[in-house]
């Protein structure tokens, strides 16, 4: 007999692809949190909204909320 559920049979989730998938769950808002988008890195800087990281050429790049939830992101580097 199986008492397993579907939901415990499933493979383990990235957090971001549970949340609806890469930009569709909620930004973290805790200062210093990391979350990537296009292959980087992007940092919140303090309480000002703002997502600091570098564009592909190694400049610094700053984003807002809004920005990056277009650009698509995830807590994990997988995107």
């Amino acid at each position: 007999m199986n008492t397993m559920t579907e939901a415990e049979s499933e493979p383990a989730k990235p957090v971001a692809a549970r949340a609806g998938g890469g930009g569709a769950g909620t930004l973290p808002t805790t200062p210093c949190s990391v979350v990537w988008s296009k292959g980087h890195a992007y940092v919140l800087e303090g309480s000002h909204g703002r997502w600091v990281g570098v564009d592909d050429r190694g400049r610094p790049q700053a984003l807002s909320g809004d920005e990056l939830r277009r650009r698509g992101w995830s807590r994990t580097r997988a995107n």
